[in-house]
């Protein structure tokens, strides 16, 4: 799920396809078509013409285009836009207002069905929201732990969002090891690099036997061996960290356990690699 191309990549790649299904108003508002530079469309096209106009180069037309969609039960729309408003992506950056784009999207489809096709996109937004809540938004949101991890449960047990039980687990990490990998683990097995590495890290340090370790930095190796972009510089640190320690057998079983896990799990792996060397 992730790594081919991660959870955001797949969800830019709706977007830019422009794909929706027909979507319940949020409010109770008729999809009545409206016109949108000269056109007339309804919610469904105007998200499908705000997809366009944004990879297109236009976000300002895309900014109205999806205020429409997102206001008439788009949830694909109200996500873009709040992505739009956290970075600072053709808009002023404004974290009240993505923080009120991932609310309208929890509040309105948070129970919809896991294999509904809105679900990345309402996953991602309890991911968001609930990290809106672990960080706070000064004068505006206060910061609550238990909120966090109440979103961040629902996320990833509900729709097993690997991104929200990579938070879990750093949230568990420091006090409790035990769900600390639990969670790690059920996002690690779908590809998370980061909850790959940080899995690693945890069954090196909890094992007391040779085999547990080499468990650990296993993990480790195979993060090191996917990461990419800022993710690599500290997996790659926190790999040599472990592995320097290691005594020869440990750092054979890893290495050994860790090609046996992309033989099976990452096979464009092995032919890029194969690719490379020809």
């Amino acid at each position: 799920m992730f790594k081919s191309i991660g959870k955001r990549g797949l969800i830019c790649s709706v977007l830019s396809l422009g794909l929706c299904g027909a979507a319940a108003a949020f409010d109770g508002q008729s999809n009545s078509d409206v016109t949108i530079g000269g056109e007339t469309l309804s919610p469904t096209e105007a998200l499908r013409a705000g997809a366009r106009q944004y990879y297109s180069g236009d976000k300002a037309g895309a900014l109205s285009s999806l205020q429409y969609a997102a206001e008439n039960g788009q949830p694909m729309a109200a996500w873009k836009l709040g992505e739009m408003y956290a970075k600072g992506d053709g808009v002023q950056e404004d974290d009240l207002k993505a923080f009120q784009y991932y609310s309208q999207i929890v509040r309105e489809h948070g129970d919809d069905s896991p294999s509904a096709p809105d679900a990345p996109f309402v996953s991602s937004a309890f991911v968001a929201l609930g990290s809106y809540y672990l960080n706070g938004i000064e004068g505006e949101v206060p910061k609550s732990e238990l909120r966090a991890r109440q979103i961040f449960t629902h996320a990833a047990s509900y729709f097993g969002d690997a991104d929200a039980q990579y938070q879990l687990g750093l949230m568990y990490q420091d006090n409790n090891h035990r769900m600390a990998v639990r969670w790690y683990n059920l996002a690690a097995l779908k590809g998370h690099v980061g909850a790959q590495a940080r899995l690693g890290e945890t069954l090196y340090t909890i094992g007391t036997s040779e085999k547990k370790k080499a468990r650990g930095l296993m993990w480790l190796t195979v993060a090191r061996e996917q990461a990419d972009g800022a993710d690599a510089v500290w997996i790659n640190a926190m790999h040599e960290q472990y592995f320097a320690v290691s005594p020869e057998p440990v750092r054979e079983k890893a290495r050994s356990l860790a090609d046996g896990w992309i033989q099976q799990n990452r096979p464009d792996m092995l032919t890029a690699q194969q690719l490379k060397t020809q």
